[in-house]
């Protein structure tokens, strides 16, 4: 067996060498990064010795993978590994009467949803405004202060005022014509 694992460890290697891009895609596709890539690469290495480690024609047959193969591979191992991380997070709850001031807030995907849809379609406004608006009104989206923004970008109290006030005003105007509508706290 061990002269087997010998002859298919560098036809593994080059074909995951080969196809490093869809491995990269799918990792990109669940938002892994770092120990998850690592561990989505692993696991797709594993589960290909698994599925041609049993003949004598192993190497051949793993050099010769197509990329589609691989990509439905990837998938595969990696909606696996969130099941696995979730069954896992699933285990490790506490139960409410134990310890009720510890939970985390509950995760509403819906309202992710709207959030990233609504960050989409605000970067896209601020696409179409003037380009000397766009940074004063990215920093105070991502909340610098108005002095703060004078000093790094090095203008007047004035000018960082009025290009703001502006932008926002341009941006707010674009995202009324997308039909986006909100509430002003009270």
């Amino acid at each position: 067996m061990n002269t087997e694992q010998d002859r298919l460890s560098p036809a593994l290697e080059n074909v995951l060498g080969n196809f490093s891009g869809v491995l990269r895609h799918v990792s990109s596709r669940f938002r892994f990064s770092g120990c998850d890539v690592d561990e989505l690469v692993q696991e797709v290495r594993i589960r290909l010795w698994r599925a041609h480690a049993r003949d004598g024609e192993g190497s051949e047959k793993i050099a010769a993978i197509p990329a589609s193969y691989l990509h439905r591979t990837a998938l595969s191992a990696a909606i696996d590994l969130l099941r696995r991380r979730r069954a896992r997070r699933a285990d490790q709850m506490v139960p409410l009467e134990d310890d009720p001031g510890d939970l985390p807030e509950p995760r509403n995907p819906e309202g992710d949803f709207e959030a990233a849809e609504l960050t989409e379609q605000v970067e896209r406004a601020i696409e179409t405004i003037p380009a000397s608006r766009r940074p004063v009104v990215r920093m105070h989206l991502m909340g610098h202060s108005r002095d703060e923004i004078a000093r790094v970008l090095g203008w007047t109290d004035s000018k960082t005022r009025n290009l703001l006030y502006r932008g926002l005003a341009d941006v707010r105007e674009r995202l009324v014509a997308q039909g986006v509508r909100w509430t002003s706290p009270t």
